[in-house]
């Protein structure tokens, strides 16, 4: 089996291939902005290396949020059109579970994981995991302080109890929960979700010749964009004199 996978959503640009059981070719690199500048060449990239052609994929895989609203449009973009020109079933990950998946079994063990990704306002993305690598609850958008509430409810109300953090908002949800008495320690994990884990996960939870619908974006809360209409009448408003 080959899948493509690959991940636009937050602030880094990945892609790799993954075939029969191992990535064979992967690019990952740090970045806010040019997603779409730099997405189909390391796509290209890794597909030259893993000596691949689209016609030899069995299916393609992508983050669909949470994350960035412009990054997640390219990412899904991309996808649907890589899937639909070669008649490619298009498989969603999320950025929280791409995230989980890069903690080390001996961070998970007997712990609660957290998934803490930054928002870009005062709240952040989260989800918790079990030790076995299961979600506990539905992802969210919550400020740091709503946190051990979020973990109370993955322990059946029990809020103590270790807490393994990893994300690029680990920072912030360390200090929430240290000041709620918490214990938690950050994870030596990548923050950011990379596409050999999208490409992992997706191929040990599709079966070839299973239903694909088409990924839809996993948005926790609404834009932050003002309409043309709005900021017409904000700018005619008369000031005071």
């Amino acid at each position: 089996m080959r899948i493509l996978g690959f991940d636009t959503a937050t602030n880094a640009c990945s892609a790799a291939l993954w075939r029969d059981g191992a990535v064979v070719a992967r690019r990952h690199e740090p970045m806010a902005r040019g997603h779409a500048e730099r997405l189909m060449p390391m796509i290209l990239e890794v597909m030259a290396e893993a000596a691949v052609d689209f016609a030899d994929l069995d299916a393609v895989a992508v983050t669909n949020g949470p994350g960035a609203f412009t990054g997640l449009r390219i990412g899904l973009a991309a996808a649907r059109g890589l899937a639909l020109a070669s008649g490619l079933p298009c498989l969603a990950v999320t950025t929280l579970e791409a995230v989980a998946a890069g903690v080390a079994d001996a961070e998970r063990q007997g712990r609660l994981l957290l998934v803490a990704l930054d928002a870009k306002r005062a709240d952040i993305y989260a989800q918790a995991f079990a030790p076995d690598r299961a979600p506990v609850g539905a992802a969210r958008a919550l400020l740091p302080d709503a946190l051990p509430a979020l973990l109370a409810a993955g322990r059946n109300g029990q809020s103590r109890g270790p807490v393994t953090v990893v994300g690029d908002a680990a920072e912030r949800a360390l200090a929430a929960l240290d000041a709620a008495g918490m214990e938690a320690s950050a994870s030596a994990a990548p923050g950011l979700p990379d596409a050999a884990l999208v490409a992992a996960i997706a191929a040990a939870r599709w079966a070839p010749g299973a239903a694909s619908p088409a990924p839809r974006p996993l948005y926790l809360r609404p834009p932050s964009t003002t309409s043309p209409g709005k900021r017409r009448r904000r700018r005619q408003r008369p000031t005071p004199d």
